[in-house]
C-alpha cells in the first residue's frame, strides 16, 4: 500500500495538477465520509479525478473530458467555479427486481469548466455510500446539432489490479451477423495488462479488485441523444477508457455516435466501491436512472413463464405443443406462456387468438416473439419488419392487444449506436401505450431503462441457458459462468437467462446438479422468469420441488448478499412478505463447506432442499438456524441449495 500511494503521489506531481484557486475544495465525500472523489486540472488543462475509500486510493488519476466535432473539452480547460454541495435524497418503488423500495442518498456538486474558446462544460458528481456517479452537461443553448466524437473518461488501475470482465463480440459477427449481443464468457481474476489489445473491447458491468476494494463500473440512464458505451484500452497499461460503438451499429439511416442540440447531458458513469456485499447489493443502476415516465402500471404483472423453444427449438412452435405449454403454466400456477419464432405462419393469427382465449381461461397470459428486423442481420425468423416504423408498430400492437396478448419478446437488435438506443425506447414506449410488456433478446444491457419504462420486464444480454443446449463447451463452463453473474450482469438490471433445467440435454452432458438449477430461480432476477424445463421434466421431480417452483416469486421485497466470490460460489437471501429464500451455488467441481450467516434470521426453522444421493436427485430436510443466525452446509461440486424460512 505504501508503494502504491508513493507512486500515486509521484504521478500527481508529474502531471502538475493544480486547482484554479487554492481556496477551493475540489473533494466531494459520501454522506458517511468513507468515499471521496477529488477533481484536479493539470497544467495542460486536462481534467483528472481520483477516488479514495477510507483514505486509501482506489484508482490512479483518471481522465475526464469530451471532444465535440466543433469544440475540444479534453484539454485547455479552466475550472471556473463549483456549486455548493447539495444533498440528494430520493426514494422510489419498483415492480420487480431485487427489492421493492429503494432509497438513494448522495452528496452532489457541479464543476463548471470553460475551454479556450469560452465554451462551457459542466461535470456533475454525486457520491453515495456505495459509489460514485458522474455525467457531463453542456449548459448552453443551441439549435445546431452538436456531435461528440470521443469521450476521454478513463478508469486507471494499478499494475496489481484484478479484473472480472466480459469481452465484446465484433459487430455483425456470429450467427447470421447478429452480434453484439453481450453473450461471451468472462475473463476472470486477471490483470488488465494481460487483456491484450482488442478492437471490440469489453462490456459493462465490469468488476475489479484493487487491494481490499471491489469496484463495479457501469453506466445508466441512456437517452435518445447518446449511444451505449463499451470499455477500450486507455493510454496506459492498467487503464480502460470509454469507447463508442462500431460504425455499423446503427438503425438504418440513423446516427451511431452521440449528437444533439444544446443543452445536452450524457448518461451517468457509475462506480460502485466497497466490499462484495456493497457491490452485489448496490442499486446505483436504477438510483441514477430517470423516474418512470408512465404511472399507469396496473397492467404490469411480474411473473413466471413456460417456454418451449429453449429445449425443443423451432419444431415446437405449433398449436398442439403450445397448448400443452399453456396447460403446463396453468399447472405450475405461472402467469405466462411464451410462444416463440415463426408463430405467425406455423400457427397463424387466428389460431393464436384461440390459444390466447384458452390460456385466459386458465389465468395464463401469452407473450409473442418478434424479430427486430432491419438490415443489421440476416436472421430469417419472423414476424419480421413489423416494428420498424411507428405506423407499423401501432398497427401490430393494436391488433395483438385486442387479441389479448400480454407482452412481446423482441429479438436480434443491431448494436449500441444512438439510433438503436432510440429504437429500443420507441418500441418500449409504443408497447406501453397498448399495455404490452417488453422483453428484449439478442440485445444490449438495460442500463436502468426498467425504472424509466416499467413495462420493460427484462432483457437478455447474457450467455444464457440456450447456449448450454448448443455445445458441450458452454455446458462445461455453466457452473462457473452462473457464479459470475450475481456479481456482474445481474447486479443492477433484470436478466433473462431462462434458468432451471432438470432434464438431460440431447448430445450434451449437463454439469450442474438438480439443486444448482433450482437455486438459479432465486439467485437470478428478471421481471418475467422464463423457465427452461419442459412439462415432463418438471413432473419427474419431487412434489416439494414442484411446490417451490410454484412459490418462488420474481419480485422481491429485500435482497442480502451472504457470501461468495466471483466465479467460485455465491449465497444470497431474498425476502418476499414473511418468507426468506436463501440460495447458493458452487461454481467449482469440488465440494465446499459453508457457514451461512443470517443475522436477520435467528432461532428459526426452515426446509432445506439440496442434492440427493447423486447429482440428478433431490433431498429435503429441516434445518435449524441457531441463535447466532447461522447454519452449516456442504455444497457439492457444481451443486446448490435453496432454504425456505417462513
Amino acid at each position: 500500500m505504501k508503494t502504491y500511494l508513493s507512486t500515486l503521489a509521484a504521478m500527481l506531481a508529474a502531471l502538475c495538477i493544480t486547482c484554479c484557486n487554492s481556496k477551493q475544495d475540489t473533494t466531494l465525500s459520501s454522506p458517511d465520509g468513507t468515499l471521496q472523489v477529488t477533481i484536479a486540472v493539470a497544467d495542460s488543462g486536462a481534467i483528472y479525478y481520483t477516488l479514495h475509500r477510507n483514505g486509501s486510493a482506489v484508482m490512479r488519476p483518471s481522465r475526464l473530458g469530451l471532444v465535440r466535432e466543433d469544440e475540444n473539452f479534453s484539454t485547455n480547460l479552466n475550472l471556473l467555479s463549483m456549486s455548493e454541495t447539495e444533498k440528494i435524497n430520493d426514494s422510489y418503488d419498483m415492480l420487480h427486481g431485487k427489492k421493492q423500495h429503494f432509497t438513494y442518498d448522495a452528496n452532489k456538486r457541479v464543476y463548471h469548466f470553460e475551454n479556450s474558446n469560452h465554451q462551457k462544460l459542466d461535470i456533475v458528481f454525486q457520491v453515495s455510500n456505495d459509489g460514485i456517479a458522474f455525467r457531463y452537461h453542456f449548459p448552453d443553448a443551441s439549435d445546431d446539432l452538436k456531435k461528440i466524437t470521443r469521450e476521454l473518461t478513463s478508469f486507471y488501475f494499478s499494475d496489481n489490479g484484478r479484473a472480472w470482465i466480459q469481452p465484446r463480440a465484433k459487430a455483425k459477427s456470429g450467427w447470421e451477423a447478429s452480434n453484439p449481443s453481450y453473450e461471451e464468457h468472462y475473463l476472470q481474476d486477471t490483470t488488465i495488462n494481460t487483456f491484450g489489445t482488442s478492437e471490440t473491447g469489453w462490456i459493462f458491468p465490469a468488476l475489479f479488485k484493487e487491494n481490499d476494494n471491489w469496484i463495479l463500473i457501469s453506466e445508466t440512464a441512456p437517452d435518445r441523444d447518446y449511444c451505449a458505451s463499451r470499455l477500450l484500452r486507455g493510454d496506459h497499461a492498467g487503464e480502460l477508457a470509454i469507447g463508442f460503438p462500431e460504425a455499423v451499429e446503427s438503425f438504418p439511416g440513423g446516427p451511431v455516435y452521440p449528437q444533439s442540440k444544446l443543452p445536452w447531458q450524457t448518461p451517468w458513469r457509475i462506480i460502485a466501491i466497497g466490499s462484495l456485499k456493497t457491490i452485489v447489493e448496490s442499486t446505483l443502476g436504477t438510483d441514477l436512472a430517470k423516474p418512470a415516465i408512465d404511472t399507469n402500471t396496473d397492467y404490469i404483472k411480474p411473473g413466471r413463464s413456460s417456454w418451449s423453444w429453449v429445449t425443443l427449438k423451432d419444431d415446437s412452435i405449433v398449436y398442439d405443443v403450445q397448448k400443452r405449454f399453456i396447460d403446463y403454466a396453468a399447472e405450475m400456477k405461472w402467469e405466462y406462456c411464451l410462444i416463440d419464432v415463426n408463430w405467425d405462419t406455423k400457427i397463424g393469427y387466428d389460431k393464436i387468438k384461440t390459444l390466447i382465449d384458452y390460456a385466459a381461461s386458465k389465468n395464463v397470459g401469452i407473450i409473442l416473439w418478434y424479430n427486430s428486423a432491419g438490415n443489421w442481420n440476416t436472421v430469417p425468423y419472423h414476424p419480421r419488419d413489423l416494428l420498424l416504423t411507428k405506423e407499423s408498430r401501432d398497427k401490430e400492437f393494436s391488433r395483438i392487444a385486442a387479441m389479448g396478448v400480454k407482452g412481446i419478446k423482441v429479438d436480434f437488435f443491431g448494436g449500441d449506436g444512438q439510433s438503436v438506443m432510440t429504437y429500443y425506447q420507441d418500441i418500449i414506449e409504443d408497447a406501453a401505450k397498448h399495455k404490452l410488456l417488453v422483453n428484449c433478446h439478442g440485445s444490449t444491457l438495460p442500463r436502468g431503462l426498467q425504472r424509466t419504462y416499467p413495462n420493460l420486464i427484462s432483457m437478455e444480454a447474457v450467455k444464457g441457458m440456450e447456449f448450454v443446449t448448443f455445445s458441450q463447451g458452454d455446458a462445461d463452463l455453466q457452473p462457473n459462468h452462473c457464479a459470475m453473474l450475481p456479481f456482474t450482469r445481474n447486479v443492477y438490471d433484470p436478466m433473462d437467462f431462462t434458468p432451471v433445467y432438470f432434464s438431460e440435454i440431447p448430445n450434451v452432458q449437463r454439469k450442474t446438479t438438480q439443486a444448482f438449477e433450482l437455486a438459479l430461480a432465486v439467485l437470478f432476477h428478471s421481471g418475467v422468469q422464463h423457465y427452461a424445463e419442459k412439462p415432463q421434466g418438471m413432473r419427474a421431480v419431487p412434489d416439494y420441488v414442484q411446490t417451490l417452483m410454484r412459490e418462488i416469486p420474481v419480485a422481491w421485497d429485500e435482497t442480502q448478499f451472504i457470501d461468495g466470490y466471483p466465479g467460485k460460489y455465491v449465497v444470497m437471501a431474498r425476502k418476499v412478505k414473511d418468507t426468506w429464500y436463501i440460495a447458493g451455488i458452487n461454481g467449482e467441481a469440488t465440494d465446499r463447506t459453508l457457514t451461512v450467516n443470517l443475522p436477520f434470521i435467528k432461532q428459526s426453522k426452515g426446509m432445506l432442499t439440496t442434492e440427493g444421493t447423486d447429482s440428478r436427485s433431490f433431498s429435503q430436510r429441516e434445518i435449524v438456524i441457531d441463535e447466532s443466525g447461522s447454519f452449516t452446509i456442504t455444497v457439492k461440486g457444481n451443486g446448490g441449495f435453496v432454504a425456505q424460512v417462513k
